[in-house]
């Protein structure tokens, strides 16, 4: 991974957040090789390292190989989520063999769910 390619894409506004919640992402993501799966995250966290978001929090991101395979550039979380999956051997590990779909909602639910082929 070129940690200065992803370095110039994150935005670092949302990465301690992402890794505090890491563990959990990754547990999601070998779980989703049943089904897709769902966790709750809190709204207010992300509203208080944005408050003036402006387009709102929710995004989509689907990876492989540590890259985005959608346009994730108006999304910082998105961004984020990426660099921090980035960094984690175990993640990279998952990515380079299937593709995954992160979904954030207005809600604030963190859905998982590894893509067909």
């Amino acid at each position: 991974m070129d940690s200065k390619f992803y370095n110039s894409l994150a935005t670092q506004v949302y990465i301690s957040l992402w890794n505090k919640y890491r563990p959990v992402i990754l547990k999601l993501m070998i779980a989703s090789e049943d089904a897709p799966q769902e966790y709750s995250l809190s709204g207010h966290e992300f509203k208080a390292l944005n408050p003036k978001e402006k387009k709102g929090y929710s995004f989509t991101l689907q990876a492989h190989r540590g890259k985005a395979l959608n346009n994730i550039q108006t999304s910082a979380a998105a961004q984020d989520l990426l660099y921090m999956l980035s960094l984690s051997p175990k993640a990279c590990e998952l990515m380079d063999v299937a593709k995954y779909e992160f979904t954030l909602t207005k809600q604030f639910k963190l859905q998982i769910s590894k893509m067909a082929e």
